[in-house]
């Protein structure tokens, strides 16, 4: 694979349309999956088949490795961008080595971010694909959703047998799409024969408690208990009702088998990824599939995959959320920082961040510190990765280096962007020996039986960095209520901005003694966990001024630009 710096840099679909691709079953190969344990989506795409993953019930599990990152800022960390380099990087050094990533959402797409396939000569492809349709898991993850909203409507139009009472209907509409118009909605207008009208609204796909519940579940007859499992709404006497009740589980789930099933493409090298399921770390719980992850570990010597945003969400919720939920004990954490994004954790301007500055990235590294002593406080060994810009200089990153040796930790240039996995060789041979040496004791920051308040303080505290959280008397009352049923034993799902520690995004660097207000609490029964929104965190995005959608184009022979 030739370097970016060979030549004048391309953006990444220009890179990612010049790549030469495999036929996905020649991929699958490498993996020992045959062609009728396939379902094609075209040349390079491809569902694995349930029979498949069924088949390799007690072969044992390679190593688990996490990637995450800094509290992301507008210069860019490159989290997916180092998943891939890191997985092309162990295969290039002769191991087995298998990527998990969550599909993009059209949300962020359109909107601010763009895509998420990775970047430079880290990508995994088809990369139009991936970041756009894809294999249609978000249409079919939306229109589940879509059906069970449909059917309390029904249900309350035909009779309401349940005693739903319609102004404590908890399930909301989604689409994956920003749209802050949906927001806050009022349904069933225009007579009575639309039914009861009512205040309503939509989430992104994202968000939707079926995303998570598609996310977590193993199999097929588990999806449909957990899907049976949603609160739908209450009763006048605040009793709960599930959506099981309206026999929604069924349909729900015929409409997401297919789905279900891990979908397998390459990176730019040609190596084996799964890219499976895609709820968001700052409104969700920030994980690809457990089916993708479990099958991988099956197939693979190390399975590299990444939970959203920085490490005090994503990894917060991998740990506490999806490793408590399977027993997944991962083996190394890799936390991604840029010194760009340091140097604006230490106050630097965006438009400063060429300027060579050391003390602003010895300001910054409070926030790559807390990060590392957070991952800790959960038994797994970080190594950071050092995701290179050409503007950064040798003093920079050597002080980066000196800082994290000073916390007994490894910091590694990485310059997959440029060079693929062989610019991450150094990063994958760390991450082996990290791994070698055994020191991953993992274990979560709170244990089930605490109350769900004591949970969300101990998020709060011991990762936030806070002092202490507020709600007002109807959200701590709901709180106690919960604890008096089953699901007072569930983990936490923080709702939070992802771009502070605190819930003032403009907070950078590493703020101490702050407060974390919880604005609301949403049961998610079917997926097991209680959301906790924070602060002005929003669950349907809005889109910035100027979105990524006004770059994008496709030529008359069908070539898409701008895309990312």
């Amino acid at each position: 694979m030739s370097s970016a710096s060979a030549g004048k840099p391309k953006s990444d679909i220009e890179i990612a349309q010049a790549a030469t691709l495999k036929p996905i079953a020649e991929v699958a190969a490498k993996l020992g999956i045959k062609p009728e344990q396939l379902e094609p989506y075209g040349r390079t795409k491809a569902k694995v088949s349930m029979d498949f993953i069924r088949s390799l019930a007690g072969k044992p599990d390679g190593k688990l490795i996490l990637v995450t990152a800094i509290t992301p800022t507008p210069a860019g960390e490159g989290k997916t961008t180092t998943t891939v380099g890191l997985g092309d990087a162990l295969n290039h050094l002769g191991k087995k080595a298998i990527i998990c990533l969550r599909e993009p959402s059209l949300g962020p797409c359109f909107g601010v971010k763009g895509g998420a396939a990775g970047g430079g000569y880290a990508q995994v492809v088809p990369m139009e694909d991936i970041n756009l349709h894809f294999t249609g898991d978000f249409h079919a993850i939306g229109v589940a959703n879509n059906l069970l909203a449909a059917l309390i409507g029904n249900h309350i139009y035909w009779g309401n047998t349940l005693g739903i009472d319609p102004r404590r209907v908890a399930w909301r509409r989604v689409v994956d799409m920003n749209d802050r118009a949906l927001r806050s909605i009022v349904s069933s207008l225009g007579g009575v024969a639309n039914g009861f009208p009512r205040e309503d609204g939509f989430d992104i796909t994202v968000a939707s408690e079926v995303m998570a519940i598609f996310c977590l579940s193993r199999d097929l007859a588990d999806l449909k208990r957990r899907l049976a499992n949603i609160v739908v709404g209450y009763t006048r006497d605040r009793g709960m009702v599930r959506a099981g009740q309206l026999n929604a589980h069924g349909p729900m789930a015929a409409l997401l088998k297919d789905a279900l099933q891990p979908n397998l493409v390459q990176t730019l090298e040609n190596n084996p990824a799964f890219v499976h399921g895609g709820p968001f770390a700052n409104i969700a719980h920030g994980c690809n599939s457990v089916l993708a992850t479990t099958t991988a570990l099956k197939l693979g010597d190390y399975v590299v995959t990444e939970a959203g945003f920085g490490a005090d969400l994503g990894a917060e919720k991998f740990f506490d959320i999806k490793c408590r939920m399977t027993g997944l004990k991962p083996s190394a954490v890799v936390v991604v920082a840029t010194i760009r994004a340091l140097k604006m954790h230490g106050g630097v301007a965006k438009d400063a961040l060429g300027t060579e500055n050391v003390g602003a990235v010895t300001r910054g590294f409070s926030n790559l510190k807390r990060h590392l002593e957070n991952v800790q406080k959960f038994g797994v060994p970080p190594v950071v990765a050092i995701n290179r810009f050409s503007a950064d200089t040798e003093a920079e990153r050597a002080k980066v280096r000196e800082l994290c040796a000073s916390l007994g930790v490894e910091a590694i240039d990485c310059n997959h962007w440029g060079e693929g996995g062989r610019g991450a060789a150094a990063l994958g041979r760390e991450v082996i020996k990290v791994i070698d040496q055994g020191r991953a004791a993992f274990k979560p920051l709170y244990t089930d039986d605490m109350k769900l308040w004591d949970k969300i303080k101990a998020i709060a505290t011991q990762i936030y960095g806070a002092e202490d959280i507020i709600a007002d008397k109807r959200v701590r009352d709901q709180l106690a209520e919960l604890d008096a049923t089953e699901v007072g034993s569930f983990p936490i799902c923080m709702a939070k901005t992802q771009y502070s520690f605190s819930t003032d995004p403009n907070l950078k660097g590493a703020p101490s003694g702050h407060v974390v207000p919880i604005r609301e609490v949403r049961v998610s029964a079917g997926a097991g966990f209680v959301v906790a929104i924070c602060g002005e965190i929003m669950t349907m995005p809005g889109l910035p001024k100027v979105p990524s959608a006004d770059k994008i184009d496709v030529d008359d022979a069908g070539r898409i630009t701008g895309l990312f």
